[in-house]
């Protein structure tokens, strides 16, 4: 769309219903700021310009959208005397001018990009306001939006509307687009004399018919525009946006067991003929290549997981993993900033962090490898083919090489050769007759301790 787009998203509120020690937008959903579920919808709608106007923990909400948009500023709204008053805080960016002013909530993190860009084209199309609608279940309390031929006459609350309009179930959402040749002159029309002495935004609808400038109404779902005020809402949001990306998972051929025990986050990738058993959990920063299986209980964030690979049951990957194809990361597994070459596996209960594995090294169970010294971090290095034996402690920095064999039980510190065999563990002893002695000893101590008791009777 050729025209200038500036969106104001309001995020001043105070959220004491949140009872949290941090604004509301910066709660999460699917692992992503709710202020940044909006922003990045105001920049695929074509926005050029976002400004925030916000309240407590300004730099924070600045600093989360900037990781989107890189042309954002923020407003303060020191006072709180309704969205009319809030828009009025960007006043600076508004007279900077622009073809389209889109106002957003940064609580209403489900709104569609598409659902913007279509309020921006019926103001293309002539419209002087463009106001989102919706359809709730039960409209209450909501504001209705009357219509006639087409056009939006009158956005009536609940407390003024005649029988008839309580009777349409077409309601306000908020979320509202205008042209912003006349933003200034519009918003600076609206008045404060109601009963709480406030400054609606909504007294735009009559400003514009007053003007002889057209009105326009379009429909949203109800889901992505519902506003986030508590942690139950909160809940319910994170529930249908998991709702909607599991559909949209499986539908893409990504084979889900319990589509409702697996969470993915706002970036997971995961392609088709991948197979995903229940209870799984996908933080940020996840890929996942076709044909690889999720087993369950699995908890995955910021790794790239190859074709054919196999994870789990109860593994966890930790950022910075990179398991090429055909890999594996067994059941009660943990592996950190790790890379793993073709064919490479790590069976059971075993620990692998900031280690280079090559391809089809075999990792035995209860291995660690000892990266961390108590100050730094340091690399383990796994040769193509090497096979380290069950309980092994590979202390960092340390090279196993190709085709290298570690027996059971090693503490290796020291480089082991390509092709070498390295024992690191105390020489077996045994004692001829010594294990009957033992046993004939604590049977005798054992009887003894008990005619010392007195007899219960």
């Amino acid at each position: 769309m050729a025209r200038s787009c500036l969106s104001i998203i309001l995020a001043a509120g105070e959220g004491t219903r949140m009872k949290s020690s941090k604004s509301k937008v910066l709660h999460a959903v699917a692992g992503l700021e709710m202020i940044r579920h909006v922003a990045r919808a105001a920049r695929d709608a074509g926005s050029d310009r976002v400004g925030v106007v916000v309240g407590r923990d300004g730099e924070a909400v600045e600093a989360a959208v900037r990781q989107d948009i890189a042309d954002v500023a923020t407003y303060p709204q020191t006072e709180r005397l309704g969205t009319a008053h809030a828009v009025l805080a960007a006043r600076a960016g508004l007279a900077e001018g622009c073809d389209d002013v889109l106002v957003l909530f940064g609580d209403t993190p489900l709104i569609r990009p598409q659902t913007l860009a279509r309020a921006r084209a019926a103001l293309a199309d002539g419209a002087e306001i463009c106001v989102v609608g919706f359809r709730p279940t039960n409209p209450t309390g909501y504001g209705r939006l009357i219509e006639a031929d087409s056009e939006l006459i009158a956005i009536r609350e609940e407390k003024d509307a005649s029988e008839a309009e309580r009777a349409v179930d077409f309601c306000n959402a908020g979320v509202m687009a205008f042209a912003g040749a006349r933003a200034l002159d519009m918003l600076d029309a609206i008045g404060n004399d109601n009963a709480k002495g406030e400054y609606y935004l909504t007294d735009l609808v009559e400003i514009a018919r007053r003007a002889g400038r057209s009105v326009k109404a379009i429909e949203a779902d109800a889901d992505e525009v519902l506003g986030v005020n508590s942690r139950l809402e909160l809940a319910a949001v994170e529930a249908l946006w998991q709702s909607a990306r599991r559909r949209k998972a499986m539908l893409d051929g990504v084979t889900l067991m319990d589509p409702a025990s697996v969470f993915f986050a706002h970036d997971t990738q995961i392609a088709a003929d991948a197979f995903v058993e229940p209870n799984v959990v996908f933080g940020p920063g996840v890929t996942v290549a076709a044909g690889a299986v999720i087993h369950a209980f699995s908890h995955i964030e910021g790794a790239a997981i190859g074709e054919g690979a196999s994870i789990g049951p109860f593994a966890r990957l930790r950022p910075g993993t990179r398991l090429a194809e055909n890999t594996k990361v067994g059941n009660f597994c943990e592996v950190k900033n790790a890379q793993f070459a073709a064919g490479a596996k790590v069976n059971h209960l075993s620990y692998v962090g900031d280690s280079i594995v090559g391809g089809k090294a075999n990792i035995g169970a209860g291995t660690i490898t000892c990266n961390y010294d108590g100050a730094l971090k340091h690399v383990t290095e796994i040769g193509d083919g090497a096979f380290i034996g069950s309980n092994s402690a590979l202390v960092a920095p340390v090279r196993i090489g190709h085709g290298a064999y570690i027996g059971t039980g090693s503490v290796v510190t020291e480089d082991v050769p390509d092709g070498a065999l390295a024992i690191a563990r105390g020489r077996q002893v045994t004692k001829p007759d010594r294990g009957r002695q033992i046993t004939e000893r604590n049977a005798a101590a054992k009887a003894k301790s008990a005619a010392k008791r007195p007899d219960p009777a």
